[in-house]
């Protein structure tokens, strides 16, 4: 049954039940849970804070992507809901008995017996045998009885969507469950500080570990019995109070408050198309504003967008020109130091050359010259020489007497 048609037969059964109407049971009776569901158990004091659950919860149920990125762990200093999408959130505390901060991850905590579901007069709301709590919209009417229902705070609203809004939250990853898979944040935790199991295994390995480590947890195991049990568990080392769970819910299950409440819904529901037919006339002229704001807005942001890339785009393109011109100067100084050092080396080169030559040329000439000496002197000797051997008297030779010699004759 689509809302339409809810509303069509609403208005078919109006007059009948304006004449009034004997309580019945809320949602179809009291349901005590299935006792081999599955759940979850949350481990505090191995959760890190790194808010990769939250990624994989988005990327799973298709999520519209949020305005800071999931590795920005600077809204962890804030305080997070669940939304309608954002289906789980980190949240970080410090509590007055730890010397430092401690992180709790919030989605739905899949009642046993949800308050959601006894509160829908619809039935959108199903507990599933796998432990699972899910919502169909095409039953919804959006009355929003779930949201107020909840103990937990934790159903999320499309009020942007006028005329179909929906309700949304955590599903613990039912198709996945079907599917043999593992929620998505289980999956994605890289410390182990959710597990996921059996429900009855996972409050027995909760409170093994409190008591192996007393010194570390609080002697508690959050979820196993208020509201009538969860599927989600939780075990922390400090009160749960100062991690934001309320410690005042009891242990009675919802559907036992909510039962008697909502015996008389099908007398307010005869009433409903009387109201609803103003309503819509009010919430179509709402629309129609809405879509031409949404117009409005959508040309603005269009306009702004056009503006901010062509700044962008010519922040681009002046930061282009100047790294442009920035690498010439680099590659103009590259090339005139290269050119230089070339020109260094050749007139190095050339220097060593010209003084070789000249240090050959002066060799040469200081050859010559002792040769030009030496040959000087060899003659200047040989000169000497001869007039020495010119200036000498020469000798007679012995025995030897010449025929006109008169000398010792006719004297």
């Amino acid at each position: 049954m689509n809302r339409r048609s809810f509303l069509t037969l609403m208005g078919g059964l109006g007059i009948g039940a304006l004449g009034g109407a004997k309580s019945a049971s809320a949602a179809g009776g009291t349901f005590h849970g299935y006792p081999d569901s599955n759940g979850v158990l949350h481990d505090t004091t191995l959760c890190i804070g790194c808010r990769r659950c939250e990624k994989a919860c988005n990327e799973v149920n298709h999520l519209p992507q949020p305005e800071k990125p999931f590795t920005d762990l600077n809204v962890l200093n804030e305080k997070r809901r669940t939304t309608a999408k954002e289906w789980t959130v980190v949240n970080k505390y410090r509590p007055a008995n730890l010397d430092k901060d401690v992180f709790r991850k919030s989605q739905c905590m899949h009642c046993e017996e949800p308050a959601c579901a006894s509160a829908c007069f619809v039935k959108a709301f199903t507990k599933n045998p796998d432990g699972s709590v899910t919502y169909d919209p095409t039953l919804c009417v959006g009355c929003r009885y779930c949201m107020i229902a909840c103990p937990f705070n934790i159903p999320g609203y499309t009020y942007e969507r006028a005329l179909n809004p929906l309700v949304q939250k955590c599903t613990m990853c039912h198709p996945r469950l079907q599917e043999g898979k593992l929620p998505g944040c289980v999956e994605a935790c890289p410390t182990g500080a959710l597990i996921f199991g059996k429900r009855k295994d996972l409050v027995k390995i909760a409170w093994d570990r409190i008591t192996e480590h007393p010194e570390r947890y609080q002697d508690h195991v959050y979820g196993e019995h208020e509201m009538g049990g969860t599927a989600w568990m939780t075990i922390s080392g400090a009160p749960f109070k100062e991690v934001g769970l309320n410690e005042e819910l009891g242990t009675k299950a919802a559907a036992e408050y909510t039962a008697g409440a909502l015996g008389a819904v099908p007398m307010v529901v005869g009433i409903w198309p009387v109201l609803l037919g103003g309503a819509y006339a009010i919430t179509k002229r709402k629309e129609q504003i809405a879509k031409e704001e949404r117009e409005e807005a959508v040309m603005s942001a269009v306009a702004r967008t056009e503006d901010e890339a062509a700044k962008k785009l010519q922040a681009s393109l002046d930061k282009a020109a100047k790294d442009a011109a920035k690498e010439r100067d680099r590659t103009v100084a590259s090339e005139v130091k290269k050119a230089v050092a070339e020109a260094e080396e050749a007139l190095r080169a050339q220097l060593e050359a010209e003084k070789a030559e000249a240090v050959a040329k002066a060799a040469e000439e200081a050859a010559a010259k002792a040769a030009e000496e030496a040959a000087a002197r060899f003659a200047e000797q040989a000169k000497a020489a001869q007039n020495k051997a010119a200036a000498k008297p020469s000798k007679p030779e012995k025995g030897r007497k010449g025929k006109n010699d008169t000398s010792g004759g006719e004297a």
